[in-house]
């Protein structure tokens, strides 16, 4: 078997979910079968980098993402199977399937109709992207879904796919990579930023997106408790407006209270890591999420959780028991505002209880969630489908 994972990102270049699963997914399943990574981005060794039509610099995102798709066709001929993420590479996955007669694995990481601020960014490429994941979803021979809420999602988007073609494979964590950390005392990221340690700090770590509710969270932010301090490590705007939007609320919490942090850049992840191990709680405010590998990431480090409740958080934050699920409802946002605050407060008066709900989600993560367990299910899943 020799597979050909096909991929917007991956190492060094990883922003999102998506790209920390293939990256983990790829190393475990290296050890089971052979593995041939296509990529976008800068080239690098080690993997088939597929660059855009030079013809297309400047021309809108998603007619350059295709003609990279094609790219990633045409070096993709020794695969017997093709395992596709996201709208960037379906298409190639798809078009692979069709050229060279071998099945199509797609994994559903997020869903375009469920996306609808992506215009936003895209303008009239989200059509395209939305075409592109329907086309591809719908002809695979297998989708891979993170979540079970995640599966219901594409089911119901997408009815004409046939439910036994639909897989739940959820998202991973390294817990010897993501696990309770003291500061670096020579190069302690929190140090440097001039947090107080004496302090409760409320962390949050994800891009500038309408998806991730970081709007919600600098709203709620302003009825936190007094000694209440925020960290946000947010960056990689989809659009200049949105940045705007978001720097302006930031400075305008910054004006009505202390302790505001906004870290603006990628950091590495003994960073990250330290960061969410000094967290009396993680937040989570986003309004779609298919799984959320960035919640796993903070219970590895032993840090309760607050999140919303929708796609598949319920299936990784056990409300009351590694964390506070809050009701996330579109038409009242203050409503979901204010329990986002309700539930901090509610944390960081009881550290105690925080803190049990941090080894339990540490715990949860080790017992349900390693990477090597997802590959042997999605080893499962391309052995059927080349049955």
């Amino acid at each position: 078997m020799r597979v050909a994972m096909m991929t917007r990102e991956y190492p060094p270049e990883v922003y999102g979910g998506a790209g920390v699963h293939v990256t983990e997914l790829v190393a475990q399943l290296r050890h089971l079968c052979e593995v041939d990574v296509h990529c976008m981005g800068t080239p690098r060794p080690g993997v088939t980098v597929a660059q855009p039509d030079a013809a297309l610099v400047g021309a809108n995102p998603a007619l350059a993402t295709l003609s990279a798709d094609l790219n990633m066709v045409n070096s993709a001929s020794a695969a017997t199977v093709v395992h596709s993420h996201t709208w960037y590479a379906g298409m190639a996955g798809h078009l692979a399937a069709l050229l060279y007669g071998v099945p199509h694995v797609l994994t559903a990481h997020s869903l375009e109709p469920m996306r609808p601020w992506k215009a936003e960014q895209l303008g009239g490429g989200y059509r395209i992207s939305s075409w592109v994941e329907k086309t591809a979803v719908e002809a695979a021979d297998a989708v891979i879904a993170v979540s079970s809420g995640m599966r219901a999602d594409v089911l119901r988007t997408y009815p004409a796919l046939d439910p036994e073609r639909v897989h739940v494979v959820r998202n991973g964590i390294d817990t010897e990579v993501w696990y309770p950390a003291e500061p670096d005392t020579d190069e302690s990221v929190l140090a440097k930023l001039g947090v107080d340690p004496t302090r409760p700090v409320v962390a949050f770590v994800g891009r500038i997106t309408r998806q991730k509710g970081v709007a919600h969270l600098v709203a709620a932010a302003h009825h936190f408790a007094p000694e209440v301090q925020l960290v946000l490590c947010a960056g990689a705007p989809d659009t200049p407006e949105i940045a705007e939007e978001v720097a302006s609320a930031v400075q305008a919490l910054s004006q009505a209270r202390t302790g505001v942090f906004w870290v603006r850049e990628m950091l590495p992840t003994p960073k990250i890591r330290e960061i969410l191990s000094a967290a009396t709680t993680f937040v989570c405010p986003s309004v779609y999420e298919p799984l959320g590998i960035v919640n796993l990431e903070a219970m590895a480090c032993a840090t309760a959780v607050v999140a919303s409740d929708v796609g598949g958080i319920p299936e990784v934050v056990v409300d009351q028991r590694t964390g506070l699920l809050v009701h996330y409802d579109p038409d009242d946002t203050a409503s979901f505002e204010r329990g986002l605050a309700e539930a901090v407060n509610s944390l960081v008066a009881d550290p105690q209880r925080a803190r049990r709900y941090g080894v339990d989600g540490r715990q949860r993560c080790i017992d349900e969630f390693s990477w090597a367990h997802i590959a042997e299910q999605t080893l499962q899943i391309y052995r059927k489908v080349l049955n």
